[in-house]
């Protein structure tokens, strides 16, 4: 399988981290707001629903849900068949398997990959045709659901970009300018935002970002302003180092391609805050949120203001318990933050917090700790239903919960 993973560090040396943010600035930083998401009673309406499986056994390579109706679709890919397949959010059955492909196209490394769903029930999918190493590289070869609900592969989306493949998408489904950040499998260019109607294939700036700035060793994490138009993004300048600098918070002009940064919020500790591992944001009300490796930490910004507070993960949480993806219900204004080895209970969990930073509910019982090792975990949420899906207990499954 092809899919380039960007993951957390593994290998630095766990250390005690205070628990509270600090109230000096080293160089840098913006200095963290004294805040700390004190609850007397936290909600535990939040319950699992439904597990998924999918229909052919294989591991989930990416998954999204419709967040304004009841579909969604996943690439499943096994050592015998690889397939898109949809289903229904309620129920979590797979409604239809579709674009199967068995022989040796799988055997030498063909896969699919979901890369979500975006305005009008768009459906991503992006086949990879796999190279031969050393002589070809993989050709990402970009099939439309259109919409979801069809249940068939009818569209195509072909980047401007030779041999583009896309490592991130930012979740947008409210209009029809959406955003993805890749690179290109082959040349020297740099990596790239690339502005699209998905829909339409039709495309808008491509922004080249900076290697400096942007390589994948700094794992950028990529949301987006739809209001404002820009894309709101996170990166680590250490490379996840112990020691470093925060995390950078970056706002790119989509139409101009204007950019603007500051650093954010300084961690506790001579360990520092390593990797973002996730950011979400609310368009409405202009707030990130950030979830940073070392120090367990979970950060809030008003990114016009370049402001922000952090507050830890509850019950003291350490590097071992650090957050990983961030999904924002802009409705409710709340974050859902995953957190794969949980500090609430047994397992895994979802901490929901409030933008102000207040832990509002968690919801206990996941596992989804180890449920993938290609594509990174995900939250995809409806807010109109107040449910969403997870991946996990196993790589060939999702669990759905409510919040």
């Amino acid at each position: 399988m092809n899919r380039l993973l960007i993951l957390p560090s593994s290998c630095l040396v766990l250390l005690a981290l205070c628990a509270c943010a600090g109230t000096t600035t080293p160089a840098g930083g913006v200095t963290p707001a004294t805040h700390l998401a004190h609850v007397t009673t936290i909600d535990d309406s939040g319950a699992l629903g439904p597990v998924l499986t999918t229909s052919d056994g294989g591991q989930i390579f990416g998954f999204d849900i419709n967040s304004n109706g009841n579909d969604g679709v996943l690439t499943s890919a096994s050592n015998a068949q690889i397939s898109t397949q949809t289903f229904d959010e309620t129920t979590g059955k797979i409604t239809k398997t579709i674009g199967a492909i068995t022989g040796k196209k799988v055997v030498k490394g063909d896969d699919y990959v979901a890369d979500g769903i975006f305005a009008g029930d768009v459906g991503l999918v992006d086949f990879q045709k796999a190279g031969i190493p050393g002589q070809t590289p993989t050709k990402d070869i970009y099939r439309l659901l259109n919409p979801v609900t069809k249940n068939r592969l009818n569209g195509k989306w072909i980047p401007p970009l030779k041999l583009f493949n896309v490592v991130e998408w930012a979740p947008n489904q409210s209009t029809d300018t959406s955003v993805v950040f890749g690179y290109q499998r082959e040349g020297s260019d740099p990596l790239d935002l690339v502005v699209s109607d998905v829909g339409k294939n039709t495309f808008g700036k491509v922004i080249g970002l900076s290697e400096t700035d942007f390589s994948l060793g700094t794992q950028p994490q990529l949301a987006q302003d739809t209001v404002n138009n820009l894309a709101v993004m996170a990166t680590s300048p250490s490379f996840g180092a112990a020691g470093g600098p925060p995390p950078v918070i970056w706002t790119i002009n989509l139409k101009s391609g204007k950019m603007t940064r500051f650093s954010g919020v300084n961690c506790p500790g001579s360990v520092g805050c390593g990797y973002a591992n996730g950011i979400g944001y609310d368009s409405s009300t202009g707030i990130a949120c950030t979830t940073t490796e070392l120090d367990a930490g979970v950060e809030f910004y008003n990114v016009a203001k370049q402001t922000g507070i952090r507050v830890q993960l509850p019950n003291s949480a350490s590097q071992l318990s650090a957050g990983a993806f961030v999904a924002n219900d802009a409705v409710h204004g709340l974050f859902l933050v995953a957190q794969p080895v949980s500090t609430t209970g047994s397992g895994s969990s979802i901490q929901v917090y409030n933008e102000s930073g207040t832990l509002e509910e968690s919801i206990n019982g996941f596992n989804f700790s180890d449920a993938s090792t290609v594509i990174p975990l995900r939250i995809s949420i409806n807010p109109t239903s107040r449910t969403g899906w997870v991946n996990g207990p196993r790589a060939d499954q999702l669990q759905e919960f409510s919040y």
